[in-house]
């Protein structure tokens, strides 16, 4: 069957159950986008009898002027994170012994000293790192490259902040676009403007980008629940919206890493009773962080081929949002946390790891190359803290 069939009989599926309100909510969903990638990729499963490794990153699009906010809620902002972050989880570890880590995209168009300052004062304490964000529009390869070796070179130089490569010295960094809109993915071209976005990524020292996923959004790509190479295309835009797994081919020599979070139709949890819900792996209020969405984020298996029972589950926030910030800086992380470290005493197979962004791609790159390494020597394979 072709992919458009495939899509069509899958649309028809969801509107066969909901009727024409649910091929409508199945379409607003942006459910044709993705859904035939999602029916089609069988990705290798977990070996049984052999312990699971569940890979968890947070990956926060931190924006503490989100709003427009003043720069004394905005500085309150960060305080509470710099506040509550080891009041709330130092008590928690995971199976190396780690405490939950977390990942800080911050915008270099929101740049403020002060807060970075807090934020390394934080992530020294070993709860976490800073990687870049960026909003943009009608934007050039040129003015983004400045922008970016601007940035990477304050955060590193000023802050003390980002990573080096374990080789070259270099220093790289991680990214999520603002907007969702990576390599001028949206169809108005708002929010991007950069057709060559990946390669310029790739050429300023982005070790890996952590957008997707960004369902419902139009610029979410065809490519879903993978870890895979995107080779730009400058005469088009959204060249990641395929590319090849890692682990199956040798990286090409224009590559950019991509890492994936789940992306999956949820049928235990259904809108009017029929319409299954979109997992997206987003933490927010209205989606907060539940040990029962941990199976389907495992289900997703985003993995490496070589590596099964590595399952790379990355999630995305924003998470100084006051309404998100009262659920990750609150009761309902502190459930999630205890329950992780319940079901990991209740079965000796279960194994998780709460890992930064650097420390994902390291984890990838160590199984990609089939290196013998347990996780807690693998989180520093390639990359290293600056510093």
């Amino acid at each position: 069957m072709t992919e458009l069939g495939i899509a069509a009989t899958a649309a028809g599926v969801v509107g066969a159950a909901g009727g024409v309100a649910g091929f409508r909510a199945a379409r607003r969903r942006g459910l044709d986008r993705w859904l035939p990638s999602y029916l089609t990729t069988r990705r290798p499963a977990p070996v049984p009898g052999v312990p699971v490794d569940v890979l968890i990153a947070v990956c926060d699009h931190y924006e503490p002027k989100r709003g427009n906010a003043p720069p004394a809620k905005a500085r309150a902002r960060v305080q509470q994170w710099v506040d509550e972050y080891p009041r709330l989880f130092d008590r928690f570890r995971d199976s190396d012994g780690c405490p939950p880590r977390y990942s800080f995209f911050y915008p270099a168009d929101e740049y403020e000293p002060e807060y970075l300052d807090m934020l390394a004062g934080l992530c020294r304490q070993g709860y976490g790192e800073v990687e870049v964000h960026l909003h943009h529009d009608n934007d050039t390869a040129e003015n983004l490259r400045h922008t970016l070796l601007d940035f990477k070179q304050t955060l590193s130089e000023r802050h003390g902040l980002l990573s080096r490569d374990r080789t070259t010295g270099e220093v790289v960094y991680g990214f999520i676009h603002g907007n969702w809109a990576l390599d001028n993915s949206r169809c108005d071209g708002r929010w991007c403007g950069v057709n060559n976005e990946l390669d310029v990524l790739r050429e300023t020292g982005c070790y890996a980008d952590f957008t997707l996923p960004s369902a419902p959004s139009e610029t979410q790509t065809r490519k879903v629940n993978s870890v895979y190479w995107a080779v730009d295309d400058p005469a088009r835009p959204k060249s990641h919206d395929t590319g090849p797994d890692l682990g199956t081919v040798p990286r090409p020599p224009t590559g950019l890493l991509m890492i994936q979070g789940p992306l999956a139709v949820d049928w235990s949890r259904r809108k009017w009773g029929i319409v299954p819900k979109v997992e997206n792996a987003c933490l927010q209020e209205s989606q907060p962080p539940d040990i029962t969405r941990l199976t389907t984020w495992m289900n997703a298996r985003v993995n490496i081929p070589s590596r099964p029972n590595w399952l790379f589950v990355k999630l995305h926030t924003h998470g100084v949002k006051e309404p998100n910030q009262d659920v990750l800086l609150g009761g309902p992380m502190v459930r999630f946390h205890e329950a992780l470290k319940e079901r990991s005493a209740r079965n000796p197979l279960f194994r998780f790891h709460y890992v930064t962004a650097r420390e994902m791609a390291n984890l990838a790159l160590a199984a990609a190359d089939r290196a013998d390494l347990s996780v807690a020597d693998a989180r520093s394979y390639k990359y290293v803290p600056n510093g």
